[in-house]
């Protein structure tokens, strides 16, 4: 039996280098924790997960294909456990980014129903921000 617990890694093929970096450490908080330019790989670590980019013009990335477009991507979406959870700090925060569009919605997750924000980063892959669970609502009467 396999008993999977977390992400531990998530890969984007990406066109813009750069932009995703700086989104995904200024943005997000990530922090750059290996590069292997030899190959266009970019590992960047969020929480006990890495999310890497592989460069589409890089050693790996020529093997992978075509670059992701509109025809369709690789990754429907990645969703990122945030913890403590401050909604409008976070909305504040990504509006500073200019992602000013940002909306706080319940969704279901691995913990059960809480907040959660969706956004895109620069090459359009969907991250999702999710909270912690919402407290469990007493029974009418109690």
């Amino acid at each position: 039996m396999i008993n999977l617990v977390a992400i531990d890694h998530v890969v984007f093929r990406v066109r813009d280098v750069p932009a995703m970096l700086r989104f995904y450490e200024q943005v997000l908080g990530a922090r750059l924790e290996r590069t292997l330019e030899e190959y266009g790989l970019y590992q960047l670590r969020i929480g006990a997960a890495l999310v890497d980019l592989v460069d589409v013009n890089g050693k790996l990335g020529r093997e992978g294909g075509h670059a992701p477009g509109e025809g369709g991507r690789n990754v429907d979406h990645v969703c990122f456990q945030v913890l403590p959870w401050d909604g409008d700090a976070l909305l504040t925060h990504l509006a500073s980014h200019g992602i000013t569009d940002a909306r706080i919605s319940s969704r279901y997750g691995a913990q059960g129903q809480g907040p959660s924000i969706y956004i895109a980063d620069p090459e359009g892959n969907t991250i999702e921000l999710k909270g912690p669970p919402w407290p469990p609502v007493a029974p009418a009467g109690e």
